[in-house]
């Protein structure tokens, strides 16, 4: 464990002021209010509030580009929580390239944005005639010590878990690697008031032998770093009548 990733480019602080949409916002930089990219289609209600402090990646002036910054992290008490949904990623090839993931070691080869039936899985991972599929998922919701994924309904990953599913059922090794971009979290579970489906099936991946497992990944400074594994857990749902 230990492998990190490095936040590259000039960083600065700003002050959050509204969210139009799911994927820009508003941020007070100076005297200005200038838009800038959200890089995580979640809600983050519990983070993103008028007048908290944010962090912003300064990404230049490109022409494919209507901002100029994105919105990477947001001063959460005395600690910044990453919000790149694509950081996760990126931190977890790091790991398994570096032998950092006890679970997954010993693979030969890693093969990003493999396609397998209806969805495009982060990893494959091989070794001779064995194969293991891994899709990693980012979560920033905390609340009271537990980490909970999704905190908006997420078609994509009931689409990933029921793929996940059926390529185990195949004879394929699967695996979900909820990477936890913060350092307060001591459990996890899904979050079934936002996203009931995805927690049921959550649950049945794991009873059919989907491996499920949950990393922090607390951003310090420019760096953030895969920093350990936390409990899982996925209590049976009681049936209202």
């Amino acid at each position: 464990m230990g492998s990190s990733i490095e936040l590259k480019g000039h960083l600065r602080r700003g002050v959050f002021l509204e969210r139009p949409n799911r994927f820009l916002a508003l941020v007070q930089v100076d005297a200005d209010a200038v838009p800038c990219f959200v890089p995580n289609p979640g809600r983050m209600y519990e983070l993103l509030s008028p007048g908290v402090e944010v962090l912003l990646h300064d990404v230049g002036v490109q022409e494919q580009r209507k901002t100029r910054w994105d919105l990477i992290g947001v001063h959460h008490g005395a600690a910044v929580v990453s919000i790149d949904t694509r950081v996760p990623n990126r931190l977890v090839r790091v790991a398994l390239q570096n032998g950092d993931l006890p679970e997954l070691t010993g693979y030969r080869e890693i093969q990003p944005e493999y396609r397998y039936r209806h969805s495009r899985l982060d990893f494959l991972l091989t070794r001779d005639e064995a194969r293991c599929l891994v899709e990693v998922k980012s979560c920033t919701l905390v609340d009271d010590g537990v980490a909970r994924f999704p905190d908006a309904p997420t078609v994509r990953g009931r689409r990933h878990l029921a793929d996940l599913m059926a390529a185990k059922r195949a004879g394929i090794r699967a695996c979900v690697v909820f990477v936890v971009q913060r350092g307060d979290a001591q459990r996890f579970t899904p979050n079934d008031a936002t996203d009931p489906a995805f927690g049921a099936l959550l649950r049945q991946a794991s009873r059919e032998g989907v491996e499920v497992y949950v990393y922090l990944a607390p951003l310090n400074g420019h760096t953030i770093t895969l920093n350990g594994r936390i409990e899982v857990l996925l209590p049976v749902l009681s049936v209202s009548r």
